[in-house]
């Protein structure tokens, strides 16, 4: 079965902002400040939930019988809209097993609200067996299917106490991470324009989701030691073969001292 692992970034919807809080007039950036205020002062914490969240990039990396290919939907001139159709028509065509990290607590819920605004249809996606059967009792709505794996509440065993961040994980085994830029800076570089950035850090997440995601088959007993080193061998080899300067950063971290990790005891 093909294999998708797929990562959003988003911004504050300030059109929605401007329509709930009354802020018509004011620019994208003074909506936004508002927006995250308005939340800090309500709860404490300035993250906004998926509602009030628009898609500005989503990466994916897919895993077929054809090979292994990573790249970010649409061009850098798509819109959301765009975005959002091409993701799910991905499901329609491809029907993957969806791989995601905190893919159900936040990209996917936004994904959600994103295709009802703009009428998106995905009935592949929305299917739980009235239609297939076989999606009546492994779809991808229900928490513990497995046509999504969303790794960071597999591995926290389903509890909140257990949850781990993508890069902490990606430390513990000695993946390269970040790269010393993350999801607090989507917004600065989104008003700079610098979209490429965006989209660039997005497939890093996706890479280092996909390698952890591998490293879980060999814990699960799904793959055996030759067919995780081979399948970690052809990612290193997609790297090499892209002329993309983040993908060299990547694979550049990877192989130096901070890939130790994969060999430690």
């Amino acid at each position: 079965m093909n294999t998708l692992v797929f990562d959003i970034e988003t911004v504050p919807d300030v059109s929605l902002g401007r329509r709930l809080y009354g802020l018509e007039g004011l620019p994208d950036a003074e909506v936004a400040k508002a927006m995250l205020t308005r939340r800090r002062q309500q709860t404490g914490d300035e993250f906004l939930p998926p509602l009030y969240q628009r898609v500005v990039a989503i990466s994916c990396l897919l895993r077929s019988r054809d090979g292994l290919r990573l790249w970010s939907l649409g061009d850098v001139a798509a819109g959301e809209t765009e975005l959002v159709e091409r993701f799910f028509d991905g499901i329609e065509r491809f029907a993957p097993v969806l791989v995601s990290w905190n893919g159900g607590g936040f990209d996917l819920p936004v994904l959600h609200y994103r295709a009802l605004r703009a009428g998106v249809q995905a009935p592949r996606y929305w299917e739980t067996g009235d239609e297939d059967p076989a999606f009546r009792y492994n779809n991808y709505l229900s928490r513990f299917h497995w046509r999504h794996i969303d790794l960071m509440d597999v591995l926290s065993g389903f509890q909140g106490r257990g949850r781990a961040s993508l890069g902490d994980t990606a430390a513990l085994l000695g993946l390269p991470g970040k790269l010393g830029f993350d999801g607090s800076h989507v917004w600065d570089a989104w008003l700079a324009g610098d979209i490429v950035r965006i989209r660039r850090y997005c497939e890093t997440d996706v890479l280092n989701t996909y390698l952890i995601y591998l490293r879980f088959e060999l814990m699960r007993g799904r793959f055996a030691r030759e067919r995780y080193e081979e399948e970690v061998a052809r990612v290193k080899a997609l790297l090499r073969e892209g002329a993309e300067p983040h993908r060299a950063e990547f694979l550049s971290v990877w192989e130096s001292g901070a890939g130790a990790g994969e060999a430690a005891d």
